[in-house]
């Protein structure tokens, strides 16, 4: 009977310590999505912030978008939509996961792409695709 009993006690640490690890898991992606939901919120209004005060949206890859919202335009407007932690050491705006974000204009919108969590741009469809669109 000692020896169930100490089984079944094993199992359930075992269980609970891998529900345990899944719930962390699960707390940090999530809030890893709130704060690059909050940061893409910031750069939207950024971006329509330049295009209200110089006349069009920034030109460019993501570094001199950057560089474009931070003065380097050409009425030297400074638009601050993102902390210093959140570039790169090549001045590019990251997600959490450390990748660059991309951006594309178009007229009237702005369309933003994070890799995700995996790092990798995917151009299909499918159960390890996770790419995250905005627009505005």
């Amino acid at each position: 009977m000692k020896r169930i009993l100490t089984r079944v006690a094993l199992i359930a640490a075992v269980g609970l310590g891998i529900w345990l690890a899944a719930w962390v898991s699960n707390f940090r992606a999530n809030a890893r999505l709130a704060k690059l939901n909050n940061d893409i919120d910031n750069l939207f209004a950024g971006l329509q912030q330049y295009k209200e005060h110089v006349g069009s949206y920034p030109t460019g890859n993501n570094a001199q978008i950057v560089k474009a919202l931070l003065g380097q335009n050409p009425k030297n407007v400074i638009i601050l939509v993102s902390r210093k932690n959140e570039l790169n050491e090549k001045g590019e705006l990251v997600d959490p996961w450390g990748t660059p974000l991309r951006i594309y204009f178009s007229d009237t919108s702005v369309l933003i792409r994070s890799a995700g969590p995996n790092g990798r741009f995917d151009n299909r469809t499918g159960p390890d695709c996770d790419d995250l669109f905005w627009s505005n």
